[in-house]
């Protein structure tokens, strides 16, 4: 069982483009809220910073920590590896501060099934609509449109993993959903009252995949 003083692990997934860097980048600036940086083999987008956004490693390397089995997580996505390396996380738990992961939902369920001695809340965020997230994707750096329809297709299967999550969030409004995560994980901290409305989710997730 977790120690009092140890700190708590806070997963946010999304499909691409549906906001959770940027949420896990905002919950980071809360006191005793740290991310936890993920390693990954593909190239820097412009305005990141290797060693602060991401540990960026070629294939080999990354090949090499898998084997050493230094992984909490790690998975493939879009032809590129991303994974958490153990040591830093538990090192962060272990004197109290609170550890937010940027992860998809293979990461996720990977650190699931560790069953590691400290709390762990999981959060999946979803766009408003297929619309709003088409336009997002096709806002960001992306080369052509090409790989904005990649990503709308994986977004019909990421979706589906939904079910796997403690709490479902809609990045409807970026300060409001930031809202509503922050306060659930306080109410999850400190056994409070949550504000959770599962038939709201339930029928968002129709209308996303209809």
């Amino acid at each position: 069982m977790p120690f009092d003083k140890d700190g708590v692990m806070i997963i946010l997934s999304s499909p691409s483009g549906a906001g959770k860097t940027t949420l896990v980048k905002m919950l980071s600036g809360i006191d005793n809220f740290e991310v936890s940086i993920s390693h990954t083999t593909r190239q820097p987008r412009p305005k990141e910073t290797s060693n602060k956004d991401y540990f960026f490693v070629n294939e080999h390397e990354f090949k090499r920590l898998i084997n050493n089995q230094e992984f909490l997580e790690y998975a493939k996505v879009f032809g590129n590896f991303y994974g958490t390396t153990r040591s830093p996380v538990i090192d962060k738990l272990s004197k109290g501060r609170n550890v937010l992961f940027d992860i998809d939902w293979q990461g996720a369920d990977q650190i699931k099934n560790k069953k590691l001695d400290y709390k762990l809340i999981t959060f999946f965020i979803l766009p408003p609509s297929k619309e709003v997230l088409f336009r997002r994707l096709s806002n960001r750096d992306m080369r052509d449109k090409l790989i904005a329809e990649e990503r709308m297709k994986q977004f019909e299967r990421d979706v589906l993993h939904w079910i796997n999550y403690d709490y479902v969030v809609v990045n409807d409004d970026l300060n409001l959903c930031f809202s509503r995560i922050k306060n659930l994980i306080n109410s999850e901290i400190n056994n409070g009252s949550k504000d959770y409305d599962l038939e709201f989710i339930r029928e968002h997730i129709n209308k996303l995949t209809t």
